[in-house]
């Protein structure tokens, strides 16, 4: 199947669902660590061999992550907190997302190792 018709079906996807996120957990930040977090499992699960099949993960790793993940949002949130004098939450923040995403890459490729077998 054409990589770019993939891309952009997983793109769709993974906006909408990025959406939704927004819509279920509104306020300041919470959405962006959410998606970011499980959208970093999802792709370190798919690397790590959750799937052989290359459309599967142009369609979930490539275009549904990238859509659903947003490190424009995160630096954004993070530049706001510190232009508001806030610079213990923006230092926070950027750490508990960065951390956050590193720890569920890590445990997502575990996950997909042991299910693997």
């Amino acid at each position: 199947m054409n990589p770019a018709f993939l891309v952009g079906v997983g793109g769709m996807l993974g906006a909408l669902s990025r959406h939704l996120v927004g819509r279920a957990l509104p306020g300041e930040r919470r959405d962006t660590l959410a998606v970011n977090v499980v959208g970093s499992f999802v792709l370190g699960a798919l690397t790590a061999g959750l799937t052989e099949n290359s459309a599967m993960v142009t369609l979930f790793g490539t275009g549904f992550c990238g859509a659903f993940t947003t490190f424009s949002s995160f630096a954004f949130e993070t530049v706001r907190l510190y232009e508001r004098g806030e610079r213990r939450r923006a230092v926070g923040n950027a750490t508990v997302n960065l951390v956050g995403a590193l720890v569920a890459v890590a445990l997502g490729g575990t996950a997909a190792t042991l299910l693997s077998g």
